[in-house]
């Protein structure tokens, strides 16, 4: 939902709306609002400024409220079942970047004769077992 700051009718736009709809319920908890300037190498393509806010009510999930400035003023309201698809995407890069470093980190140290952690003890012994009554 990508809006200006009022409409055509001097109502406040739906990033206002919305807004003022969580702030200061009960069961919604925020963060502060996190300030993010980009400047791109040699300043090439302008300076951008991101404010950042996430909002969280209980039973619905995460609002994320974003504002771009940089030749003009971008609001975006993310609701809370995209912001649920960024985390989940987040959170399926991780695992792939993990699982990717553990093969390469494996292929370098069978390369160097490195045995794997569980290869690396000798077998304990077992206790020989009881005859039973």
């Amino acid at each position: 939902m990508i809006t200006e700051t009022e409409t055509r009718n001097g109502m406040p736009d739906v990033f206002s709306r919305q807004y003022a709809a969580l702030h200061d319920l009960p069961d919604v908890s925020k963060t502060k609002p996190a300030t993010i300037r980009v400047v791109p190498p040699l300043g090439v393509g302008g300076v951008l400024l991101f404010v950042v806010q996430t909002l969280r009510q209980r039973d619905w999930g995460d609002t994320i409220f974003l504002e771009v400035v940089g030749e003009g003023t971008t609001r975006v309201v993310i609701p809370p079942a995209v912001s649920d698809t960024i985390a989940r995407q987040r959170d399926a890069l991780a695992v792939k970047n993990r699982r990717r470093a553990g093969k390469e980190r494996a292929a370098r140290d069978k390369a160097a004769g490195i045995l794997p952690g569980f290869m690396r003890s000798a077998p304990k012994k077992r206790a020989p077992k009881r005859a039973s009554k």
